[in-house]
Protein backbone atom coordinates (compact mmCIF):
# COMPACT_ATOMS: atom_id res chain seq x y z
CA UNK A 1 0.00 0.00 0.00
CA UNK A 2 1.08 3.49 -1.16
CA UNK A 3 0.86 6.80 0.95
CA UNK A 4 -1.04 9.84 -0.01
CA UNK A 5 0.80 13.24 -0.62
CA UNK A 6 -0.86 14.19 3.01
CA UNK A 7 0.85 11.41 4.80
CA UNK A 8 4.00 12.02 2.48
CA UNK A 9 3.98 15.91 3.48
CA UNK A 10 3.14 16.48 6.89
CA UNK A 11 2.39 19.82 7.99
CA UNK A 12 4.67 20.49 11.15
CA UNK A 13 2.62 20.03 14.48
CA UNK A 14 3.76 23.37 15.96
CA UNK A 15 2.06 25.08 12.46
CA UNK A 16 -1.03 22.82 13.34
CA UNK A 17 -1.57 23.70 16.57
CA UNK A 18 -0.28 27.58 16.32
CA UNK A 19 -3.41 27.64 13.44
CA UNK A 20 -6.14 26.42 15.61
CA UNK A 21 -4.94 28.49 18.65
CA UNK A 22 -7.56 30.74 18.85
CA UNK A 23 -10.68 29.07 16.94
CA UNK A 24 -13.83 29.34 17.93
CA UNK A 25 -16.51 26.60 18.22
CA UNK A 26 -19.30 28.14 15.87
CA UNK A 27 -19.66 27.88 11.95
CA UNK A 28 -18.75 31.05 10.66
CA UNK A 29 -21.38 31.57 7.92
CA UNK A 30 -24.33 32.04 11.06
CA UNK A 31 -21.22 34.54 13.03
CA UNK A 32 -21.23 36.36 10.23
CA UNK A 33 -24.71 36.85 9.18
CA UNK A 34 -26.99 36.75 12.23
CA UNK A 35 -30.57 36.87 12.42
CA UNK A 36 -32.70 38.89 14.59
CA UNK A 37 -34.85 37.74 17.07
CA UNK A 38 -36.33 34.22 16.43
CA UNK A 39 -40.23 34.64 15.20
CA UNK A 40 -42.84 33.09 17.33
CA UNK A 41 -42.99 29.57 18.57
CA UNK A 42 -46.46 27.96 17.83
CA UNK A 43 -49.15 28.02 20.54
CA UNK A 44 -52.49 27.31 18.91
CA UNK A 45 -54.17 25.07 16.95
CA UNK A 46 -54.30 26.34 13.35
CA UNK A 47 -55.39 25.02 9.50
CA UNK A 48 -53.72 25.66 6.51
CA UNK A 49 -53.33 24.00 2.73
CA UNK A 50 -50.08 23.47 3.02
CA UNK A 51 -48.20 22.56 6.46
CA UNK A 52 -43.99 22.29 5.80
CA UNK A 53 -41.84 20.79 8.67
CA UNK A 54 -38.59 22.04 9.11
CA UNK A 55 -37.05 25.60 7.84
CA UNK A 56 -33.58 24.92 5.84
CA UNK A 57 -33.28 24.93 2.55
CA UNK A 58 -35.66 22.14 1.49
CA UNK A 59 -38.46 23.64 3.65
CA UNK A 60 -37.85 27.14 2.81
CA UNK A 61 -37.83 26.61 -0.91
CA UNK A 62 -40.80 24.58 -0.57
CA UNK A 63 -43.04 27.58 1.05
CA UNK A 64 -41.69 30.30 -1.55
CA UNK A 65 -42.43 28.00 -4.44
CA UNK A 66 -45.70 26.90 -3.41
CA UNK A 67 -46.38 30.88 -2.37
CA UNK A 68 -45.60 31.46 -6.16
CA UNK A 69 -47.63 28.78 -7.96
CA UNK A 70 -50.59 30.14 -5.70
CA UNK A 71 -50.33 33.12 -3.81
CA UNK A 72 -53.90 32.23 -2.57
CA UNK A 73 -52.92 29.29 -0.34
CA UNK A 74 -52.14 29.38 3.36
CA UNK A 75 -48.57 28.05 3.91
CA UNK A 76 -46.89 27.56 7.21
CA UNK A 77 -43.62 26.31 8.39
CA UNK A 78 -42.70 24.68 11.42
CA UNK A 79 -39.01 24.48 12.50
CA UNK A 80 -37.52 23.19 15.52
CA UNK A 81 -34.74 25.94 16.41
CA UNK A 82 -34.69 29.01 13.92
CA UNK A 83 -34.46 28.77 10.17
CA UNK A 84 -31.15 27.97 8.40
CA UNK A 85 -29.60 26.77 11.84
CA UNK A 86 -28.54 23.46 11.41
CA UNK A 87 -27.07 22.14 7.55
CA UNK A 88 -28.13 24.93 5.98
CA UNK A 89 -26.06 27.43 8.25
CA UNK A 90 -23.10 25.09 8.26
CA UNK A 91 -22.68 23.85 4.61
CA UNK A 92 -19.58 24.95 2.20
CA UNK A 93 -21.69 26.86 0.16
CA UNK A 94 -21.16 24.92 -3.27
CA UNK A 95 -24.29 25.24 -5.11
CA UNK A 96 -23.80 22.66 -7.40
CA UNK A 97 -25.39 21.95 -10.71
CA UNK A 98 -25.66 17.58 -10.28
CA UNK A 99 -28.52 15.93 -8.81
CA UNK A 100 -26.88 12.92 -8.09
CA UNK A 101 -23.61 13.28 -6.63
CA UNK A 102 -21.51 13.54 -9.89
CA UNK A 103 -21.85 12.25 -13.30
CA UNK A 104 -19.99 8.56 -11.88
CA UNK A 105 -22.69 8.24 -9.74
CA UNK A 106 -25.59 9.97 -11.84
CA UNK A 107 -24.98 7.19 -14.49
CA UNK A 108 -24.18 3.98 -12.29
CA UNK A 109 -27.52 4.22 -10.84
CA UNK A 110 -29.52 5.73 -13.29
CA UNK A 111 -28.05 5.32 -16.92
CA UNK A 112 -31.04 5.49 -19.26
CA UNK A 113 -32.07 9.13 -17.68
CA UNK A 114 -28.65 10.39 -16.73
CA UNK A 115 -28.70 12.97 -19.48
CA UNK A 116 -32.08 14.07 -18.37
CA UNK A 117 -31.09 14.75 -15.05
CA UNK A 118 -27.96 16.41 -15.85
CA UNK A 119 -29.96 18.58 -18.17
CA UNK A 120 -32.21 19.42 -15.26
CA UNK A 121 -30.08 19.67 -12.89
CA UNK A 122 -28.16 22.62 -15.06
CA UNK A 123 -31.74 23.95 -15.41
CA UNK A 124 -32.19 24.47 -11.70
CA UNK A 125 -28.99 26.01 -10.97
CA UNK A 126 -29.99 28.43 -13.71
CA UNK A 127 -33.06 29.47 -12.03
CA UNK A 128 -31.70 29.91 -8.76
CA UNK A 129 -29.36 32.51 -10.16
CA UNK A 130 -32.16 34.16 -12.21
CA UNK A 131 -33.89 33.99 -8.67
CA UNK A 132 -30.69 35.63 -6.69
CA UNK A 133 -30.82 38.26 -9.57
CA UNK A 134 -34.55 38.98 -10.02
CA UNK A 135 -35.23 39.15 -6.30
CA UNK A 136 -32.12 40.82 -5.38
CA UNK A 137 -30.94 38.74 -3.03
CA UNK A 138 -27.53 39.73 -1.30
CA UNK A 139 -25.70 36.12 -0.86
CA UNK A 140 -22.60 36.78 -2.49
CA UNK A 141 -23.51 34.63 -5.22
CA UNK A 142 -20.06 34.01 -7.51
CA UNK A 143 -20.98 31.61 -10.26
CA UNK A 144 -17.17 30.85 -10.89
CA UNK A 145 -17.20 27.13 -11.73
CA UNK A 146 -15.12 24.67 -10.11
CA UNK A 147 -11.85 23.01 -10.16
CA UNK A 148 -11.31 18.98 -9.73
CA UNK A 149 -7.57 18.45 -8.70
CA UNK A 150 -5.54 15.29 -8.76
CA UNK A 151 -3.23 15.13 -5.78
CA UNK A 152 -2.11 11.72 -7.31
CA UNK A 153 -1.11 10.56 -10.57
CA UNK A 154 -3.30 8.08 -11.10
CA UNK A 155 -6.35 10.62 -10.19
CA UNK A 156 -4.56 13.01 -13.54
CA UNK A 157 -5.30 10.39 -15.79
CA UNK A 158 -8.74 9.73 -14.56
CA UNK A 159 -9.56 13.39 -14.95
CA UNK A 160 -8.09 13.29 -18.83
CA UNK A 161 -10.15 10.75 -19.09
CA UNK A 162 -13.42 12.39 -17.95
CA UNK A 163 -12.68 16.05 -19.85
CA UNK A 164 -15.21 16.34 -22.74
CA UNK A 165 -14.10 19.88 -23.72
CA UNK A 166 -17.02 21.94 -22.75
CA UNK A 167 -18.28 20.88 -19.49
CA UNK A 168 -15.07 19.54 -18.53
CA UNK A 169 -11.99 21.14 -19.88
CA UNK A 170 -8.53 19.44 -18.88
CA UNK A 171 -5.79 20.66 -17.24
CA UNK A 172 -2.36 19.90 -16.88
CA UNK A 173 0.08 20.24 -13.59
CA UNK A 174 1.74 23.16 -15.54
CA UNK A 175 -1.92 24.72 -16.04
CA UNK A 176 -3.53 24.52 -12.79
CA UNK A 177 -0.70 25.62 -11.04
CA UNK A 178 -1.15 28.65 -13.28
CA UNK A 179 -4.62 28.86 -11.76
CA UNK A 180 -3.76 27.90 -8.00
CA UNK A 181 -0.30 27.59 -6.66
CA UNK A 182 -0.10 24.08 -4.61
CA UNK A 183 2.17 21.61 -5.00
CA UNK A 184 -0.37 18.45 -4.61
CA UNK A 185 -1.32 19.57 -7.85
CA UNK A 186 -0.93 16.96 -10.37
CA UNK A 187 -3.68 18.05 -13.00
CA UNK A 188 -7.52 19.30 -12.63
CA UNK A 189 -10.41 19.31 -14.38
CA UNK A 190 -12.44 22.81 -14.56
CA UNK A 191 -16.24 22.82 -14.92
CA UNK A 192 -17.28 26.20 -15.85
CA UNK A 193 -20.65 26.00 -15.30
CA UNK A 194 -21.86 23.38 -13.12
CA UNK A 195 -20.94 25.19 -9.29
CA UNK A 196 -21.77 28.69 -7.76
CA UNK A 197 -20.72 29.58 -4.63
CA UNK A 198 -22.68 31.18 -2.12
CA UNK A 199 -23.13 32.25 1.11
CA UNK A 200 -25.51 29.49 3.07
CA UNK A 201 -26.63 31.89 6.18
CA UNK A 202 -27.24 34.77 3.92
CA UNK A 203 -29.20 32.30 1.46
CA UNK A 204 -31.15 31.03 4.21
CA UNK A 205 -31.79 34.29 5.50
CA UNK A 206 -32.80 35.85 1.96
CA UNK A 207 -35.42 33.00 1.61
CA UNK A 208 -36.88 33.27 5.41
CA UNK A 209 -37.49 36.51 4.48
CA UNK A 210 -38.99 36.17 1.07
CA UNK A 211 -41.08 33.72 2.64
CA UNK A 212 -42.47 36.12 4.81
CA UNK A 213 -43.03 38.75 2.45
CA UNK A 214 -45.16 36.19 0.29
CA UNK A 215 -47.41 36.20 2.89
CA UNK A 216 -45.38 32.47 4.35
CA UNK A 217 -46.18 31.76 8.13
CA UNK A 218 -43.03 30.44 10.29
CA UNK A 219 -43.16 29.55 13.12
CA UNK A 220 -39.20 28.64 14.99
CA UNK A 221 -38.66 27.24 18.47
CA UNK A 222 -41.35 24.65 17.28
CA UNK A 223 -40.19 21.16 17.17
CA UNK A 224 -42.88 18.24 15.70
CA UNK A 225 -43.74 15.83 17.94
CA UNK A 226 -46.90 13.64 15.76
CA UNK A 227 -47.93 13.34 12.31
CA UNK A 228 -51.28 11.63 12.43
CA UNK A 229 -53.72 11.20 9.21
CA UNK A 230 -57.83 11.03 9.03
CA UNK A 231 -59.92 10.82 5.97
CA UNK A 232 -60.06 14.39 5.59
CA UNK A 233 -56.77 15.72 6.71
CA UNK A 234 -52.82 15.49 8.46
CA UNK A 235 -52.15 16.78 11.77
CA UNK A 236 -49.21 17.73 12.92
CA UNK A 237 -48.60 18.40 16.22
CA UNK A 238 -45.75 20.30 18.77
CA UNK A 239 -45.65 20.88 22.40
CA UNK A 240 -47.93 23.67 22.05
CA UNK A 241 -49.93 23.95 18.88
CA UNK A 242 -51.10 21.95 16.22
CA UNK A 243 -51.99 22.93 12.36
CA UNK A 244 -54.59 20.75 10.18
CA UNK A 245 -53.41 20.57 6.86
CA UNK A 246 -54.55 19.10 3.48
CA UNK A 247 -50.84 18.94 2.42
CA UNK A 248 -47.58 18.44 4.41
CA UNK A 249 -44.07 18.49 2.99
CA UNK A 250 -41.45 16.71 5.20
CA UNK A 251 -37.91 18.75 5.00
CA UNK A 252 -36.57 17.15 8.08
CA UNK A 253 -33.04 16.54 6.41
CA UNK A 254 -30.43 14.07 8.34
CA UNK A 255 -33.32 13.97 11.40
CA UNK A 256 -35.24 11.14 11.54
CA UNK A 257 -38.50 11.24 9.68
CA UNK A 258 -41.71 11.41 10.82
CA UNK A 259 -42.26 8.14 8.50
CA UNK A 260 -41.02 5.84 10.57
CA UNK A 261 -41.15 3.01 7.96
CA UNK A 262 -38.02 5.61 6.36
CA UNK A 263 -35.90 6.08 9.25
CA UNK A 264 -33.43 3.58 7.81
CA UNK A 265 -32.97 5.63 4.56
CA UNK A 266 -30.33 8.03 5.84
CA UNK A 267 -27.78 8.02 8.26
CA UNK A 268 -26.28 11.51 10.13
CA UNK A 269 -22.50 11.45 9.08
CA UNK A 270 -20.46 14.67 10.83
CA UNK A 271 -18.45 16.73 8.43
CA UNK A 272 -15.59 19.13 9.74
CA UNK A 273 -14.90 22.36 8.43
CA UNK A 274 -12.30 25.66 9.23
CA UNK A 275 -12.32 28.57 7.83
CA UNK A 276 -9.16 30.93 8.31
CA UNK A 277 -8.56 34.57 9.29
CA UNK A 278 -9.01 36.76 5.92
CA UNK A 279 -6.06 36.78 3.57
CA UNK A 280 -3.82 39.49 3.08
CA UNK A 281 -3.23 41.12 -0.61
CA UNK A 282 0.65 39.08 -0.36
CA UNK A 283 -0.77 36.13 0.97
CA UNK A 284 -3.74 35.82 -1.52
CA UNK A 285 -1.12 36.74 -4.46
CA UNK A 286 1.12 33.32 -3.02
CA UNK A 287 -2.13 31.36 -4.07
CA UNK A 288 -3.50 33.11 -7.16
CA UNK A 289 -6.75 31.32 -7.55
CA UNK A 290 -7.93 34.74 -9.29
CA UNK A 291 -10.57 32.72 -10.61
CA UNK A 292 -12.48 32.48 -7.06
CA UNK A 293 -13.35 28.98 -8.46
CA UNK A 294 -14.31 26.28 -5.62
CA UNK A 295 -11.94 23.66 -5.60
CA UNK A 296 -12.35 19.55 -4.37
CA UNK A 297 -9.81 17.09 -4.53
CA UNK A 298 -10.41 13.41 -6.02
CA UNK A 299 -9.57 10.84 -3.35
CA UNK A 300 -12.72 8.57 -2.11
CA UNK A 301 -11.70 10.81 1.36
CA UNK A 302 -11.93 14.17 -0.45
CA UNK A 303 -11.07 17.95 0.82
CA UNK A 304 -13.41 21.02 -0.25
CA UNK A 305 -12.70 24.31 0.07
CA UNK A 306 -13.30 27.62 -1.51
CA UNK A 307 -12.73 31.63 -0.98
CA UNK A 308 -15.07 33.85 1.11
CA UNK A 309 -16.26 37.34 -0.01
CA UNK A 310 -13.51 38.72 2.45
CA UNK A 311 -11.04 36.36 1.03
CA UNK A 312 -11.08 33.82 3.87
CA UNK A 313 -10.52 29.88 2.97
CA UNK A 314 -12.94 27.93 3.88
CA UNK A 315 -11.35 23.59 4.30
CA UNK A 316 -13.52 20.90 4.85
CA UNK A 317 -14.08 17.29 4.46
CA UNK A 318 -12.21 14.53 4.92
CA UNK A 319 -13.23 12.54 7.32
CA UNK A 320 -16.91 11.65 7.79
CA UNK A 321 -18.27 10.43 10.96
CA UNK A 322 -20.79 8.13 11.88
CA UNK A 323 -21.67 7.65 15.97
CA UNK A 324 -23.47 4.89 17.14
CA UNK A 325 -26.98 4.71 16.80
CA UNK A 326 -27.41 7.47 14.40
CA UNK A 327 -27.43 10.16 16.96
CA UNK A 328 -27.52 14.04 16.63
CA UNK A 329 -25.58 15.56 19.66
CA UNK A 330 -24.31 18.92 19.72
CA UNK A 331 -21.30 17.46 21.78
CA UNK A 332 -20.12 15.73 18.51
CA UNK A 333 -19.70 19.23 17.14
CA UNK A 334 -16.20 19.74 18.68
CA UNK A 335 -13.61 16.64 17.24
CA UNK A 336 -10.18 17.79 17.88
CA UNK A 337 -8.43 15.07 15.82
CA UNK A 338 -10.41 16.08 12.87
CA UNK A 339 -9.55 19.54 13.06
CA UNK A 340 -6.12 19.00 13.49
CA UNK A 341 -6.28 16.77 10.34
CA UNK A 342 -7.72 19.13 8.25
CA UNK A 343 -5.39 21.48 9.75
CA UNK A 344 -2.14 19.44 8.50
CA UNK A 345 -3.93 18.97 5.12
CA UNK A 346 -4.22 22.71 4.53
CA UNK A 347 -0.99 23.36 5.20
CA UNK A 348 0.34 20.51 2.91
CA UNK A 349 -1.82 22.20 0.36
CA UNK A 350 -0.77 25.42 1.03
CA UNK A 351 2.67 25.67 2.69
CA UNK A 352 2.87 28.83 1.73
CA UNK A 353 0.70 30.20 4.03
CA UNK A 354 1.98 28.78 7.09
CA UNK A 355 1.50 31.21 10.03
CA UNK A 356 -2.44 31.69 8.74
CA UNK A 357 -4.60 31.04 11.91
CA UNK A 358 -8.47 29.56 12.15
CA UNK A 359 -10.73 31.90 13.39
CA UNK A 360 -13.95 29.30 12.92
CA UNK A 361 -14.22 25.19 13.60
CA UNK A 362 -17.51 23.74 13.18
CA UNK A 363 -19.71 20.27 11.96
CA UNK A 364 -22.36 19.56 10.44
CA UNK A 365 -24.60 16.82 9.92
CA UNK A 366 -25.06 15.22 6.55
CA UNK A 367 -28.42 13.15 5.36
CA UNK A 368 -26.41 10.20 3.64
CA UNK A 369 -28.83 7.82 1.54
CA UNK A 370 -27.26 4.47 0.38
CA UNK A 371 -27.31 6.06 -3.27
CA UNK A 372 -25.76 9.55 -2.27
CA UNK A 373 -28.34 11.78 -3.91
CA UNK A 374 -32.23 12.67 -2.66
CA UNK A 375 -34.80 9.94 -2.39
CA UNK A 376 -38.74 11.12 -2.93
CA UNK A 377 -41.64 8.88 -1.13
CA UNK A 378 -44.83 9.79 -0.48
CA UNK A 379 -47.68 8.71 2.31
CA UNK A 380 -51.55 8.82 3.37
CA UNK A 381 -52.78 8.92 -0.10
CA UNK A 382 -50.48 11.02 -0.94
CA UNK A 383 -51.20 14.08 1.05
CA UNK A 384 -47.47 13.55 2.78
CA UNK A 385 -44.71 14.24 0.61
CA UNK A 386 -40.87 13.44 1.60
CA UNK A 387 -37.43 14.45 0.56
CA UNK A 388 -34.16 13.75 1.60
CA UNK A 389 -30.85 12.11 1.72
CA UNK A 390 -28.72 14.46 -0.11
CA UNK A 391 -25.44 13.21 1.00
CA UNK A 392 -24.06 16.62 1.17
CA UNK A 393 -24.84 17.93 -2.09
CA UNK A 394 -27.95 19.85 -1.30
CA UNK A 395 -27.89 23.67 -1.63
CA UNK A 396 -29.22 23.70 -5.16
CA UNK A 397 -30.97 19.96 -5.24
CA UNK A 398 -32.86 21.11 -2.19
CA UNK A 399 -34.83 23.81 -4.53
CA UNK A 400 -35.64 20.76 -6.80
CA UNK A 401 -36.62 18.47 -4.08
CA UNK A 402 -39.37 21.37 -3.19
CA UNK A 403 -40.44 21.61 -6.79
CA UNK A 404 -40.70 17.45 -6.70
CA UNK A 405 -42.62 17.33 -3.55
CA UNK A 406 -44.97 20.36 -4.70
CA UNK A 407 -45.30 18.63 -7.59
CA UNK A 408 -46.38 15.07 -6.12
CA UNK A 409 -48.79 17.01 -3.51
CA UNK A 410 -50.97 18.71 -6.09
CA UNK A 411 -51.38 15.46 -8.13
CA UNK A 412 -49.59 16.75 -10.66
CA UNK A 413 -47.95 14.06 -13.49
CA UNK A 414 -44.26 15.94 -14.77
CA UNK A 415 -41.19 15.49 -16.17
CA UNK A 416 -40.23 15.60 -12.39
CA UNK A 417 -42.82 13.44 -11.02
CA UNK A 418 -41.94 10.52 -14.24
CA UNK A 419 -38.36 10.05 -12.90
CA UNK A 420 -36.87 7.04 -11.87
CA UNK A 421 -34.85 8.82 -9.26
CA UNK A 422 -37.90 10.07 -7.80
CA UNK A 423 -40.45 7.04 -8.46
CA UNK A 424 -37.71 4.29 -6.99
CA UNK A 425 -35.82 4.31 -3.28
CA UNK A 426 -32.77 3.57 -2.15
CA UNK A 427 -32.11 0.79 0.11
CA UNK A 428 -31.75 1.48 3.43
CA UNK A 429 -29.25 1.14 5.89
CA UNK A 430 -29.21 -1.80 8.30
CA UNK A 431 -30.45 -1.38 11.85
CA UNK A 432 -27.85 -1.30 14.66
CA UNK A 433 -25.99 -2.95 15.79
CA UNK A 434 -25.01 -2.99 12.61
CA UNK A 435 -24.95 -0.86 11.42
CA UNK A 436 -21.90 1.26 13.32
CA UNK A 437 -19.33 -1.47 12.06
CA UNK A 438 -20.67 -1.37 8.77
CA UNK A 439 -19.73 1.92 8.00
CA UNK A 440 -16.47 1.47 9.68
CA UNK A 441 -15.75 -1.19 7.70
CA UNK A 442 -16.36 0.60 4.68
CA UNK A 443 -14.70 3.61 5.56
CA UNK A 444 -11.19 1.87 6.26
CA UNK A 445 -12.17 -0.22 2.74
CA UNK A 446 -12.27 3.36 1.06
CA UNK A 447 -8.99 4.72 2.63
CA UNK A 448 -7.48 1.68 1.32
CA UNK A 449 -8.79 2.14 -2.05
CA UNK A 450 -7.18 5.88 -1.65
CA UNK A 451 -3.82 4.31 -0.57
CA UNK A 452 -3.99 1.65 -3.75
CA UNK A 453 -4.03 4.11 -6.66
CA UNK A 454 -7.98 3.98 -6.18
CA UNK A 455 -8.55 0.44 -6.76
CA UNK A 456 -11.79 -0.66 -5.09
CA UNK A 457 -11.25 -4.38 -2.84
CA UNK A 458 -13.82 -7.05 -3.54
CA UNK A 459 -16.24 -5.42 -0.07
CA UNK A 460 -16.32 -2.11 -1.98
CA UNK A 461 -17.14 -3.80 -5.69
CA UNK A 462 -19.68 -5.92 -3.57
CA UNK A 463 -21.46 -2.95 -2.34
CA UNK A 464 -21.35 -1.42 -5.74
CA UNK A 465 -22.79 -4.41 -7.23
CA UNK A 466 -25.98 -4.49 -4.79
CA UNK A 467 -26.59 -0.43 -4.67
CA UNK A 468 -25.74 0.16 -0.92
CA UNK A 469 -22.95 1.99 -0.09
CA UNK A 470 -21.09 4.67 1.59
CA UNK A 471 -19.36 7.85 0.90
CA UNK A 472 -17.48 10.61 2.23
Amino acid sequence: MGSTVFERNPAPASVVEHSLAKTELAPFWTSDAPRGKALPALSAALTADLVIVGGGYTGLWTALLAKQRDSSQRVIVLEAKTCGWAASGRNGGFVEATLTHGESNGRTRFPNEYDQLDAMGLANLDEIQATVTKMKWKVDFERNGSFAVATEDYQAKDLEHEADGERGIFLSKEEIQKKVSSPTYQAALFEPLDTALVHPAKLANELMQSCLDAGVEIFENSPVTDLNADSDAVTVATKKGSVRASRVALATNAFPSLLKRYQLHTVPVYDYVLMTEPLSTAQMKSIGWNGREGIADCANQFHYYRLSADNRILFGGYDAIYHYGGKIRSAYDDRPESFRKLASHFFTTFPQLEGVQFTHRWAGVIDTSSRFSAFFATAHQGRVSYAAGFTGLGVAATRFAANVMLDQLTGLDTERTRLEMVRKMPLPFPPEPFTYPSVQVTRFALDRADHNDGKRGLFLKTLDAVGLGFDS
